[in-house]
């Protein structure tokens, strides 16, 4: 690859590191060139040479750097989108994208006239359960789809500790939380929905955000799809459970990128995205004698180094992004309403 995309982070906190920097690193495309650390100095311990600024504004300054990944606190994606756009970037922007669909919009139509490209940072698009679920329902082994249920579990009872995910601030709560994951599967698959109805619920002690959400969306020829996501699930379900007219399939949400990431393994190192066994998903169909067939189905090796190269390729070669600006707009609709 001859050109190299410098990228700087905004911030070097859990996100940096496990999400973004591995993949910059192994990437040939990419060279990770600055963070903005503002108190702990530990960036150029994982990638010598690194520049550590001690704020946005000298990170935005840089010359040198051609996109920038805006991986900060919720409500301050829009403002940063639209400074780093305005300091000549093309942009990396986490989910949520914004805390409103005007201002996606308003994004979009800043880079469109400074001719500036946007990115979104869904990364479950590439995970293994789902792509196993994917490639399930583009098969048509379960014939018309009837019922899509996705579910994004677990038991947090406590209030965070991160202010900025418990107070009453733009793109605050579970569904600005999770709900950008599940959409983003939803409209990936199915696109637009007919109509959607949404349920939001607050039950941990002292909560002022919503830790609660279940969302109806209804697509032509009578397919339903279900997301819920819950913080005080103790005995979590499968996460994708899809019906149709030939036949179920069942996954465990069991991608292990995020865990392997944690615990320092590399992108590139040997087992890297591969499914624990035992964690199979669970096909059945009916069969022409109304017999019930199972047959387990293992995920393919997961990575979310193909999200980078879309965006390379989008960078140099003018290729679309998989992740399209309508579906944020569409999924930002539904978060807002």
């Amino acid at each position: 690859m001859n050109k190299v995309i410098s990228t700087g982070l905004m911030a070097y906190g859990m996100s940096g590191k496990v999400f973004h920097g591995p993949f910059i690193n192994v990437h040939p495309g990419f060279a990770l060139s600055a963070v903005t650390e503002r108190h702990h100095k530990s960036a150029d311990k994982d990638y010598s040479g690194v520049i550590s600024y001690d704020s946005t504004e000298e990170l935005l300054a840089d010359e040198s750097i051609d996109l920038i990944i805006i991986n900060t606190p919720n409500f301050t994606h829009f403002d940063y989108a639209i400074k780093a756009l305005k300091a000549g970037k093309h942009i990396l922007v986490e989910k949520p994208f914004a805390a409103t669909s005007a201002q996606a919009k308003e994004i979009f139509e800043l880079a469109k006239k400074l001719n500036k490209q946007v990115f979104v940072y869904q990364n479950r698009r590439w995970d293994s359960d789902f792509s196993s679920v994917k490639k399930i329902i583009a098969g048509g082994e379960l014939g018309k789809l009837t019922e899509v249920n996705f579910r994004y579990d677990r038991y947090k009872a406590t209030i965070s500790e991160k202010s900025f995910k418990e107070e009453l601030l733009a793109a605050t709560g579970l569904q600005y939380d999770l709900g950008p994951h599940l959409l983003d599967q939803v409209l990936g698959l199915f696109g637009k929905p007919l109509s959607f109805h949404k349920i939001l619920g607050k039950n941990r002690k002292n909560t002022k955000v919503d830790d609660y959400f279940s969302i109806q969306l209804t697509y032509p020829d009578s397919v339903f799809v279900f997301v819920h996501a819950n913080m005080l699930v103790t005995d979590v379900q499968p996460a994708f459970v899809i019906h149709g007219t030939k036949g179920s399939f069942i996954k465990e949400r069991a991608d292990v990128q995020e865990e392997q990431l944690l615990k320092g393994i590399k992108p590139n190192e040997p087992g890297f995205g591969i499914e624990a066994r035992g964690k199979e998903g669970k096909l059945t169909l009916i069969d022409a004698n109304g017999e019930r067939n199972v047959t387990m189905i293992p995920s393919e090796t997961a990575s979310y180094l193909p999200l980078f190269e879309a965006i390379y390729q989008s960078l140099v070669n003018k290729k679309a992004f998989p992740v399209k600006q309508e579906d944020i707009i569409t999924q930002l609709e539904i978060l807002e309403s």
